[in-house]
């Protein structure tokens, strides 16, 4: 079989054949298919579509494509969280350590952030020393030893999806379900998992923007899944604005730090707790949603899941001092605020402008090599449905480039709109898919 006749199929509204999509994912891996021919395909794929046969098979080969873990010595179920991203979502980070405190096992493998969504790698990597970059024997050893590990992908973990990425960056080809789909869940198939939860975020600050949309994209990954008799639930959650008050690298740690000491923003608390609780459950560590958050409650309040994260930080080589003095975060040379230009109530908060505002200011990328500074951020100080006075601060940068803190201030002053009457609360949760 050729290239050509594979994308000239696809291209005609023809099915793929399981051993036509397993030849040509393995042909562009090894470099026998080229980056445009299989740009071409994914075109094609983006277009028409893949039938739930292919979208199987596809997913199958992306797995395939290189190692997956044997993480068998883990006795405890292994549970993982994935978010398909957001502004401030910093879930992940006092996540982990809650449920694995409870008992169940998180392999939690995590991404960069890149354009104005946050990644838990790049916050993590803002405690000093911290290594997320793990060979195989290293992930499974921590895992085994704490019950936690986190970490980002492996080079021969799935080589398919990190060369798939980049191009359907370049070939305009991200936004299409059933390539995000695979994507996400080929990775995690090849983390030996017993249970998957997903946070499909929705709205102006996420990939997703319609509501629609991201159910498809949840109901699409349940049933890669399912079919592969992986206990998998997934959460549609809200991303209007920036979940938690912090949006950057450092100040997020100091946010997760302040949920796993019994406090932190009531919104960012309550998808912790929903999404961790939904972790127990399909662990067996609780027999229903109640039970479980009373335990992820018991965990925090005795600390035990503060200890554990201090102990997974320094087995990855960071710094536990951080828990018990954030100051060895770090920290920007200056600080600067946005002033409410009247006086009224916050009727919109935009999470994409106050994420691209802080990618500006450095704490994110616009393409996948360029760093980040882990010191930069926003502190949201005024959020939908608050009332504000004119002079009052909106939010607070903290910046250490003076033309990057210019850039960010500028487009910072549209996030905000103000009225006279306050806005109606919206739902945080808007949706659930179980298999």
């Amino acid at each position: 079989m050729t290239a050509v006749e594979i994308i000239e199929r696809k291209r005609d509204g023809r099915e793929l054949t399981d051993e036509q999509i397993h030849w040509v994912i393995d042909a562009y891996v090894q470099g026998r298919v080229t980056d445009y021919q299989m740009a071409a395909l994914l075109m094609a794929v983006f277009l028409v579509g893949l039938s739930d046969r292919e979208l199987s098979a596809w997913t199958e080969a992306m797995l395939r494509s290189g190692e997956v873990l044997d993480l068998s010595q883990v006795s405890a179920a292994k549970i993982d969280k994935h978010s398909t991203g957001g502004v401030g979502d910093k879930v992940s980070i006092p996540l982990a350590p809650m449920v694995a405190a409870c008992g169940v096992a998180v392999p939690m493998m995590s991404g960069r952030g890149l354009s104005h969504t946050g990644g838990t790698l790049d916050k993590l990597e803002s405690i000093p020393g911290f290594l997320t970059s793990l060979d195989p024997q290293r992930f499974a050893e921590i895992l085994e030893t704490h019950g936690l590990v986190l970490a980002g992908q492996t080079e021969t973990l799935v080589p398919a999806d990190r060369r798939l990425y980049a191009l359907r960056d370049a070939s305009g080809t991200v936004p299409s379900v059933p390539l995000i789909a695979s994507s996400i869940m080929s990775k995690k198939l090849a983390e030996d998992l017993d249970g998957l939860i997903l946070d499909v975020k929705v709205g102006r600050g996420a990939f997703m923007k319609d509501q629609q949309e991201a159910r498809i994209l949840a109901t699409t990954m349940v049933g890669i899944g399912s079919r592969r008799g992986l206990l998998t639930r997934a959460f549609l959650t809200a991303m209007d604005q920036p979940l938690g008050r912090e949006v950057g690298n450092a100040s997020e740690i100091a946010e997760s730090l302040d949920v796993l000491t019994g406090g932190g923003p009531e919104d960012l608390v309550e998808i912790v707790y929903l999404l961790g609780s939904e972790m127990l459950v399909l662990g067996g560590a609780a027999p229903d949603r109640t039970a479980a958050r009373g335990l992820l409650s018991k965990v925090v309040h005795s600390g035990a899941a503060l200890e554990l994260f201090g102990k997974v930080i320094e087995a990855q080589g960071g710094n536990p001092r951080i828990i018990e003095d954030r100051s060895l975060l770090p920290t920007a040379g200056q600080v600067d605020e946005l002033r409410s230009p009247r006086s009224g109530y916050i009727v919109q908060c935009d999470a994409q402008t106050i994420g691209v505002a802080a990618m500006r200011l450095g704490a994110g990328r616009e393409r996948a090599e360029e760093s980040v500074d882990p010191a930069v951020g926003i502190t949201v100080l005024a959020k939908e449905g608050e009332r504000v006075e004119q002079g009052e601060p909106l939010a607070r940068l903290a910046w250490n480039d003076r033309m990057r803190l210019r850039e960010a201030k500028d487009l910072l002053a549209s996030a905000w709109s103000i009225g006279t009457l306050p806005a109606s609360p919206r739902p945080l949760v808007l949706g659930e898919v179980a298999s």
